[in-house]
């Protein structure tokens, strides 16, 4: 029995002593001067028309707690991800429809915390395998009327864990069905994916290919200044 334990915790240990967690600002500089794709873009820059409710640097989220700096006005993907998110954003223009931002990147530390909150991974990442929002390809977002200001009918509030987020959940009216797979076609077209479990949530694929952060919003806006020189 020792050794059994003994092995699932050194196995529990080495998986995480394999995840790379970047949080150098050097090491994130000379590794986008290498490959362009890897660049953080600040979505304000690209996006048009879009807005921030980022709950995290509330007390308005489910773990009741601020977790980014209730100052926090800026947020991040990754090159192509934040690129297609303007086109989906342009053509949702055209529509009369804007996005707004309930979270994109966010700093490993903050998943760390996340898990000492909750620790279940149906709500949040393990912090041994990192997230899609902690690499900068994963983004939480709703739609917004153009005109009025007002959201559009979605199946659910933010980060709701109950079976109406899930994709396909047929018990909700007409309005909220159409514009969750509305949503889901624009973004599937434009190269995102969709989390099952949270019609909120998209991410880009290919998340092996980028590295964990853990930066504080206020670094990146730095490191964005140096690396776009």
């Amino acid at each position: 029995m020792f050794l059994l334990i003994s092995c699932i915790l050194f196995a529990s240990v080495s998986a995480q002593d394999k995840l790379k967690i970047v949080n150098d600002p050097k090491d994130l500089i000379a590794a986008i001067n290498k490959n362009p794709q890897l660049e953080m873009v600040e979505l304000k820059s690209i996006v048009p028309n879009i807005k921030y409710d980022l709950r995290y640097a509330t007390t308005n989220n489910f773990t009741g707690v601020r977790l980014y700096r209730s100052n926090t006005q800026t947020t991040y993907l990754r090159k192509a991800p934040a690129e297609s998110l303007a086109r989906v954003a342009k053509e949702l223009n055209e529509k009369g429809m804007g996005i707004l931002v309930w979270d994109a990147f966010r700093p490993y530390h903050v998943t760390v915390r996340f898990w000492e909150l909750i620790k279940d991974e149906r709500y949040v990442a393990n912090p041994s395998k990192g997230s899609g929002h902690n690499r900068g390809i994963a983004i939480d977002f709703t739609l917004y009327n153009l005109k009025t200001g007002e959201l559009i009918d979605m199946p659910t509030g933010y980060d709701d864990f109950s079976e109406k987020a899930f994709h396909g959940f047929p018990t909700l009216s007409e309005s909220k069905k159409n514009n969750r797979e509305f949503l889901r076609e624009l973004m599937e077209k434009n190269g995102f994916i969709k989390f099952d479990t949270e019609w909120w949530h998209y991410y880009w694929p290919n998340g092996d290919e980028y590295d964990v952060l853990d930066f504080s919003f206020k670094q990146l806006k730095k490191i964005t200044r140096d690396t776009t020189r």
